[in-house]
C-alpha cells in the first residue's frame, strides 16, 4: 500500500461513511472490518431510536449483534482499544446487553468499570448471568481488598497486637452456628448439602471494649463508587480487634446490613442504587447502635443532598456530637478522592462539630486511627 492510499484509508476511518464521496480512491478501502465494527459503536451519534437502531435507511448488510460484535473487536482489536470501546458501549452508548449475555458477560475483563455497571443493572439479570455476575464481583473487590488492606491495618499498627489479628483455625475454635448461617446460600441440591465456600472459627481472645464503627451509607446513583469503597473497607475494618463494626445503607428507607459486614459481595448485592435520600432518618436509626458515645465514631457517606428535608438531619448530626460521639461526613470516598456536595449542608455541619471531607480509603483509615487516640 503506497503511502497515500494509507493517508486516505486512515481518514476514511476517523471520518466514516461521510467520506465516500470525498476520499474515493481506485484503491478502495482496505480496513472494512474496522470501520464496521466502530461504526456499530459511534454511529449512534448520528441519532437512534430508543433501542440504539439508527433511524435512517441504508443499503448495509444486516447488523450484527452485541455479543457478536463484543467477539469480533476481541479479535481485530488490542486489549487497551477493547477496554474503552467496552467503557463506551457501557457509559456512553448503554448497551446492557453486553451484562446480560452470560457469554459476553464471562469474556469481560473484571475491573471497577464492570464492577458499577454489574451493580446498576444486576436487577435485570436472570439465572446463570447473575451466578457470573457475582463472580466477576467478588473477583474485583478481592482485588481492591488485596490492595488496601496492607495500608490499613498499618494505620492501626500502634493499637492491635499481632496475636490479637487473626483467628487460630483449630478444631475448638470452630464456630458451627455461624459457619452453617453464612453458607446457606451455598445449598447443593444435587447432593443435598451446603458445600461450605468460607469456614468461621471463634477468635481465641476476647474483644475488650473494642471502639464502635458505624458507617452509614447513601445509596443514591451518584454515590456508587463510595457504596462500593464502603462496602470494602467496613469488611477489612471488621477483621481488626480493636474495632466492632456496623454497617447501614439507605434511601428513603434503611437497612442494617451490620450481620453481612464480612462478605462485602452480599453486601453490594443488596444494595438498590437510586431512589431518594432520607439523611435524617438514616441517622436517626444509627444514633440507636451508639452504646459507648466517647468509642463512638459514625461516619456518613453522602453528599448531603437530603430529599426529606434538613432540619431532621441537623437535629441528629446536633444530638451525635453533643453525646460525645464522633462524626464523620465524607462527601464521597474514592481512588480519585472527588465527590459531590451540597456545599451549604456541609457548612452547617462543619459548625456543628462534624468532620467534613472527600477522602480515599486509606486517608478514612488514617483518620479514623488518629481520632483513636
Amino acid at each position: 500500500m503506497t503511502a497515500d492510499r494509507e493517508a486516505v484509508n486512515r481518514w476514511r476511518l476517523l471520518l466514516g461513511k461521510f467520506s465516500n464521496d470525498a476520499l474515493n480512491s481506485d484503491g478502495g478501502f482496505e480496513y472494512q472490518e474496522i470501520d464496521s465494527l466502530m461504526d456499530f459503536l459511534y454511529g449512534r451519534e448520528y441519532g437512534s431510536d430508543e433501542r440504539g437502531v439508527r433511524k435512517e435507511g441504508s443499503l448495509d448488510p444486516s447488523k450484527i449483534v452485541v455479543p457478536e460484535w463484543i467477539r469480533k473487536i476481541r479479535k481485530v482489536f488490542p486489549y487497551e482499544v477493547v477496554e474503552r470501546l467496552e467503557n463506551d458501549a457501557l457509559e456512553r452508548y448503554e448497551l446492557k446487553e453486553i451484562l446480560t449475555d452470560k457469554k459476553v458477560l464471562e469474556s469481560m475483563k473484571p475491573n471497577m468499570n464492570l464492577l458499577k455497571n454489574i451493580l446498576a443493572l444486576k436487577g435485570k439479570m436472570k439465572g446463570d448471568v447473575i451466578e457470573t455476575a457475582k463472580r466477576i464481583v467478588r473477583q474485583v473487590v478481592e482485588e481492591l481488598i488485596k490492595k488496601l488492606e496492607n495500608d490499613i491495618r498499618r494505620s492501626f499498627s500502634g493499637k492491635i497486637k499481632r496475636s490479637e489479628s487473626t483467628t487460630l483455625k483449630v478444631g475448638k475454635n470452630f464456630d458451627f452456628q455461624k459457619t452453617l448461617r453464612k453458607n446457606l446460600k451455598n445449598y447443593d441440591s444435587g447432593l443435598k448439602t451446603i458445600i461450605p465456600h468460607r469456614i468461621y472459627f471463634n477468635p481465641r481472645i476476647k474483644r475488650f471494649n473494642p471502639w464502635n464503627i458505624v458507617i452509614c451509607v447513601d445509596q443514591s446513583g451518584i454515590m456508587m463508587e463510595s457504596v462500593i469503597y464502603s462496602a470494602v473497607m467496613a469488611s477489612i475494618f471488621a477483621k481488626l480487634p480493636i474495632l466492632r463494626i456496623s454497617l447501614v445503607i439507605f434511601d428513603t428507607q434503611v437497612v442494617d446490613l451490620s450481620n453481612y459486614v464480612e462478605d462485602p459481595v452480599d453486601v453490594l448485592m443488596s444494595v438498590q442504587l437510586g431512589g431518594g435520600t432520607d439523611i435524617g432518618k438514616a441517622m436517626g436509626y444509627c444514633e440507636t447502635l451508639i452504646e459507648t458515645p466517647l468509642r463512638t465514631i459514625m461516619v456518613m457517606v453522602t453528599d448531603l443532598c437530603d430529599g426529606a428535608g434538613y432540619r431532621p438531619m441537623y437535629a441528629s448530626a446536633k444530638r451525635i456530637i453533643e453525646s460525645g460521639a464522633k462524626l464523620f461526613i465524607l462527601t464521597g470516598m474514592d481512588e480519585q478522592s472527588q465527590g459531590m456536595i451540597d456545599k451549604n449542608a456541609a457548612r452547617v455541619m462543619a459548625a456543628l462539630g462534624a468532620k467534613v471531607a472527600v477522602v480515599t480509603p486509606g486517608s478514612l483509615a488514617a483518620w479514623i486511627s488518629e481520632s483513636m487516640k
